[in-house]
């Protein structure tokens, strides 16, 4: 049996992309991304839950806080790397198991954490880690 609680975000960005793969993406453009945060355990801890909500909110609204309202164009952690919707699912992903390694989330024995950015009602990608 498996378990997951998620809890929601968004994060305002700007960036560019490099290759000619992304067409007009190349320029200078704005992005808003709702941000799904997963986690999975295979069984509740014994107060019945995968992880504690608030804490979990609140690590998530850290991590989206950090990348909020920032050129990741001039962010040194992103200095040669094209930050895809993939690769921006990945920071999140690993940052959020950084904290649950640390004990920052509370809760049950967590396995997996997926990080879901959705681009638009149309698209979405997803990066899952495991704890």
């Amino acid at each position: 049996m498996t378990f997951t609680l998620t809890v929601r975000d968004h994060v305002m960005i700007a960036h560019s992309l490099t290759g000619e793969a992304f067409g007009p993406a190349q320029q200078l453009h704005g992005a808003t991304y709702v941000v799904d945060a997963t986690f999975r355990a295979e069984e509740l801890d014994a107060d019945g839950v995968v992880v504690d909500i608030g804490r979990a909110s609140a690590v998530l609204g850290a991590i989206t806080g950090s990348l909020s309202y920032r050129n990741l164009d001039d962010e040194p952690d992103f200095a040669g790397v094209n930050t895809t919707t993939e690769r921006l699912c990945q920071v999140v992903a690993e940052r959020l198991a950084a904290a649950a390694r640390e004990g920052g989330l509370g809760g049950a024995r967590i396995s997996t954490i997926t990080a879901t950015l959705h681009e638009s009602h149309l698209a979405w990608a997803s990066c899952e880690v495991t704890v």
